[in-house]
């Protein structure tokens, strides 16, 4: 091995999320909640030297795996990203994620008007416009939205 060479801990079980674009992992942290509190390990590197592009981020979360709204986060943030399930050491799992054609309850919608943003508790429901483009609709008001500007649902509202 050379002196460069990056060595980072096999995990047992969890989750390895690879290829996030670089400068993503923080806020692919952020938008899946990942901040340490649950006491799982938390491995993540940044601008790692990447054979595909020149340098990619690597998150691997000990003892959680993602779920579907999870992943769908992730095709917002990073849309190249993998998903890595592994099970006793074992890669048990690897899936591309993709991009739906509608996302629910994930994000909030920008307009302070919208009905999703009212006292009603309507769970806001995004249509996917434009895949490549990373461009949504909210289904309700139908303003267009910037996915980099959205705020996330909090799972656990304090």
């Amino acid at each position: 091995m050379q002196e460069s060479d990056l060595t980072v801990r096999r995990i047992k079980d969890g989750t390895v999320i690879d290829h996030i674009d670089q400068g993503k992992g923080i806020k692919v942290l952020e938008a899946l909640e990942i901040d340490g509190k649950e006491g799982n390990v938390i491995t993540i590197a940044l601008n790692v030297p990447s054979g595909k592009s020149k340098k990619k981020d690597i998150i691997k979360v000990e003892n959680r795996y993602l779920e579907d709204d999870d992943t769908n986060k992730l095709a917002v943030i990073a849309p190249k990203s993998t998903v890595n399930i592994i099970k006793n050491y074992k890669l048990v799992q690897k899936r591309r994620v993709s991009l739906p054609n509608e996302i629910e309850r994930i994000f909030r919608c920008s307009n302070p008007e919208c009905v999703t943003n009212s006292t009603e508790h309507i769970e806001s429901t995004m249509d996917v416009v434009d895949k490549s483009g990373l461009v949504l609709k909210c289904r309700y008001c139908s303003r267009i939205l910037d996915v980099n500007k959205l705020k996330y649902y909090q799972k656990n509202l304090e």
